[in-house]
C-alpha cells in the first residue's frame, strides 16, 4: 500500500490521516460546522481527491465499501487501502458521488440493528450544490435546536433518511463532501 501510494501521491499515510480525521470528528461533534479537507486532499491526484482522503483514512482491511458501481473509484479505493469491496446492503462505507442514486442506497444501506446500532453503515456523498435550503437540525452535538444552510442534495438526502423512519437508536451517519474539500457531517440520531 505504501508503495503505491508514495508512486502516485504525496498524502503522508500518518500525518495527512490524523488531520482527515480529527477533522471528520469535528464535523460528526457538531453537525452545523462546515470543515475542509482541502489541503490535505490536494496531495491526491484523479478525479474525486477528497473521496480518496476519506477513503484512506476511514477504511482498512477490517471493513467493507461501495461505490455505487463508480469503477474507476473502486480501483483506486481498493488499490489505496486493501479494502474489500461489498454490496450495498453489508458495505461498511459507502461513496455516492451520482446524486442520483441517493434514493436507492438510502432504502438498502446497512442501518444498524435494535442490539448494534453503531454497526450501520456510513454514507459519503459528492455536495457540489449551492446552499439555498435552511435546515432545523437537533440532536447530539447540538444546543436545542440550529439551523444551517445546505444545498438541496443535503436537504433531500436528509428528507429520504428521515422517511425510513429507523428505529431509535438505529440510522445511518452521513457525510457530505465537495469538490472543493468542505465537509459536513450529520451523524445518525441528528433530526431534521
Amino acid at each position: 500500500m505504501i508503495s503505491t501510494l508514495s508512486k502516485k501521491h504525496s498524502f503522508d499515510l500518518v500525518f495527512d490521516t490524523q488531520r482527515v480525521f480529527r477533522l471528520i470528528l469535528e464535523a460528526m461533534s457538531n453537525p452545523t460546522r462546515i470543515v475542509n479537507i482541502r489541503q490535505c486532499a490536494s496531495a491526491l491526484f484523479g478525479d474525486q481527491p477528497t473521496f480518496l482522503a476519506l477513503a484512506i483514512t476511514l477504511l482498512d482491511n477490517e471493513v467493507s465499501f461501495n461505490t455505487c458501481e463508480n469503477h474507476a473509484l473502486t480501483a483506486e479505493i481498493e488499490s489505496l487501502t486493501l479494502t474489500k469491496k461489498a454490496g450495498l446492503e453489508y458495505a461498511d462505507y459507502v461513496f455516492v458521488s451520482n446524486p442520483n442514486k441517493i434514493k436507492d442506497v438510502i432504502e438498502r444501506i446497512n442501518c444498524g440493528t435494535l442490539a448494534d446500532p453503531h454497526k450501520s453503515a456510513t454514507l459519503i456523498i459528492r455536495n457540489d450544490g449551492e446552499p439555498g435550503c435552511l435546515l432545523k437540525l437537533s440532536g447530539p452535538g447540538i444546543d436545542g435546536q440550529a439551523e444551517v444552510r445546505v444545498s438541496k442534495t443535503v436537504s433531500e438526502t436528509l428528507q429520504l433518511r428521515d422517511e425510513q423512519n429507523y428505529e431509535y437508536p438505529q440510522g445511518i451517519d452521513i457525510i457530505f463532501v465537495s469538490s472543493s474539500g468542505d465537509l459536513l457531517a450529520i451523524p445518525r440520531l441528528v433530526a431534521c
